[in-house]
């Protein structure tokens, strides 16, 4: 049994640019198919580690300072 949908081409032009090679559409819409949870996305996110948040905030604060160190140099 197989239904049949309506796309542009636009659509299908982009469905096809990530369309792997010898993969069906119907394979690729399964793919892409896929419904994250709020549990996958913290699986996925595991490689943070704890207090990331915090050193990325210090890194950035530093990177603005030293950006404005060589803006008030270059001045």
């Amino acid at each position: 049994m197989s239904t049949s949908i309506r796309i542009s081409d636009e659509t299908k032009a982009k469905l096809e640019a990530v369309k792997r090679e010898g993969e069906t559409f119907d394979e690729l819409l399964d793919r892409l198919a896929v419904t994250r949870t709020k549990e996958d996305v913290r699986e996925m996110a595991g490689f943070a580690e704890a207090g990331i948040e915090e050193h990325m905030k210090e890194k950035r604060s530093e990177l603005n300072e030293s950006l404005e160190e060589r803006t008030s140099r270059s001045e």
